[in-house]
């Protein structure tokens, strides 16, 4: 990753396909990898928090972290990213549009693929 593009971007995706192109197996690895820092609600459903959200991007189950939990959770941050390093699955800035209320709260659509 390229320090400079760190400027356009507070977040990082994680993507499920590794350098050679091969799809990263167990199929669940994004859902157990959010997991890690997420909590159950008053619902007794899981909640992912807003720093590290599963999502499906371009077909290809992928982790949307933001980069506060650098600064909120390290030791979350660190873990998150050591994994992605040695699956040497792809890691990039997000160039998506960005919405300015994108990591105000858990993801309701995640927690309802969870379900």
């Amino acid at each position: 990753m390229n320090k400079n593009a760190q400027n356009h971007s507070d977040t990082i995706i994680i993507g499920g396909i590794d350098n050679n192109g091969h799809k990263f197996r167990p199929s669940d690895w994004v859902e157990r990898l959010a997991s890690i820092i997420s909590s159950f609600g008053e619902d007794q459903r899981l909640q992912y928090h807003r720093c590290a959200i599963p999502c499906t991007i371009q077909g290809v189950k992928s982790l949307v972290v933001d980069q506060r939990l650098q600064d909120n959770i390290p030791q979350a941050y660190e873990f998150i990213m050591d994994f992605a390093k040695n699956n040497n699955l792809r890691i990039q800035f997000d160039r998506r549009q960005q919405r300015s209320n994108q990591y105000n709260g858990p993801d309701r659509r995640a927690q309802q693929q969870a379900a």
